[in-house]
């Protein structure tokens, strides 16, 4: 009997030791669990979510589908139009020759295009007149030059234009604002910057940013010309139907069809490239890293400082150097609302990407959940004063 009580007592040591354990708190759902439900709701068609840090991808999970209407399943290695994430990197390209010394952002822009020598301003109704400074390369590239989103020539979509065509029709169209004095989002100042390129390396545009960037990066799937394959992983964009009650699918207005045309479709660097969360986390990974990633030197330390800083002045919107900015982050969304964000502070890169013209209920309030997953599960802890 007092054997057998003995063992009780051992046993309820033992139980009452344990039971902290039975008590921890539970893992954190997965990123993709997180999301599902807005999946299931029918408020988004599907995602993939990435996080890294600087030298590290520390999740990247799919969600949904791909295509909704074909319940083809979304894979981490999907392909996405990331539009305007496109500025940011035409923005590493420009910096690549400052850092050379072959321009400089407070270069004129006429110095290298001289067809802008004749460009005017028209404010309101005034007559056309020569603007209080000529345009630089800064402001083309922060959205402060006066240009406006695009040309009349540029219709009915964006990349049915060679770059210098593109450019030439810039040159041609007045400014609408001062250059300096107003924050006006501008593709054309943008391609405009990547024209600049192509005169000063005496290349193409898109040469130059597959032998210095996408190549020696790994960026495999980032290009403007999807081929065979790479069309069997694009996510296909969604909209609400005319209801509003479902999603349905639709097209990229903004580009030309089949979207591995090499005759017809030109690079359009304000936001024609398309890309995979593995490909756009290697960027911001070496943009993190001061401007090196594997061994490699991208740009100075310097020329990513200035790049990812506010151009803009105080005034106005911030704006870097192709990337948008704000307190300790910076980064860049895209037209069908995909988006990548650099955090300073915590040292996290987080690249959301997803192919929504729109969404039915909540669904647009899924990339702050996925922001908020990676913060709880990824973010180091506060330093204590």
């Amino acid at each position: 009997m007092k054997t057998h009580r003995y063992l009780q007592l051992v046993a309820l040591c033992v139980a009452t030791l344990c039971l902290p354990s039975l008590h921890a708190a539970a893992p954190a759902k997965s990123i993709a669990a997180q999301l599902q439900p807005f999946v299931e709701k029918g408020e988004m068609a599907g995602a993939v979510a990435l996080v890294a840090s600087k030298d590290k991808v520390l999740a990247v999970e799919a969600v949904g589908f791909a295509d909704v209407a074909a319940k083809r399943p979304m894979k981490t290695d999907a392909l996405f139009w990331i539009a305007s994430q496109s500025k940011p990197i035409t923005g590493v390209a420009l910096m690549m020759l400052v850092d050379e010394g072959k321009l400089s952002l407070d270069d004129a822009v006429e110095k290298y295009l001289p067809e802008f020598k004749e460009l005017t301003v028209v404010i309101g109704k005034e007559a056309p007149r020569k603007p209080a400074h000529p345009i630089t390369v800064r402001e083309v590239m922060c959205h402060t030059s006066g240009m406006p989103f695009k040309s009349a020539a540029e219709s009915p979509t964006l990349d049915g234009l060679s770059l210098r065509d593109a450019v030439l029709s810039y040159a041609k169209t007045p400014l609408n604002a001062e250059p300096g004095t107003k924050y006006q989002y501008s593709n054309a100042g943008i391609n405009t910057g990547a024209r600049l390129i192509e005169v000063i390396a005496k290349q193409s545009y898109e040469s130059f940013m597959d032998e210095r960037l996408f190549h020696p990066l790994g960026m495999k799937d980032t290009t403007f010309w999807l081929n065979k394959e790479q069309i069997t992983r694009l996510a296909t964009p969604h909209k609400p139907n005319a209801a509003k009650t479902a999603l349905e699918a639709t097209t990229i207005s903004q580009l030309i069809y089949p979207l591995d045309d090499r005759k017809k479709r030109y690079p359009m660097p304000a936001g024609g490239l398309f890309s995979t969360a593995a490909d756009v986390a290697k960027l911001c990974q070496m943009v993190l890293n001061g401007g090196e990633l594997n061994g490699k030197r991208y740009l100075s330390a310097a020329a990513v400082k200035q790049m990812t800083s506010r151009q803009t002045p105080a005034s106005l919107t911030g704006y870097g150097v192709g990337w948008s900015t704000g307190g300790t982050s910076f980064g860049h969304g895209g037209a069908l609302a995909t988006n990548m964000s650099i955090d300073t502070q915590s040292g996290l890169i987080t690249v959301w990407l997803v192919q929504h013209a729109g969404y039915i209920g909540d669904g647009g309030k899924a990339q702050g959940v996925f922001n908020q997953a990676a913060k709880a599960q990824f973010a180091p802890p506060p330093v204590k004063p």
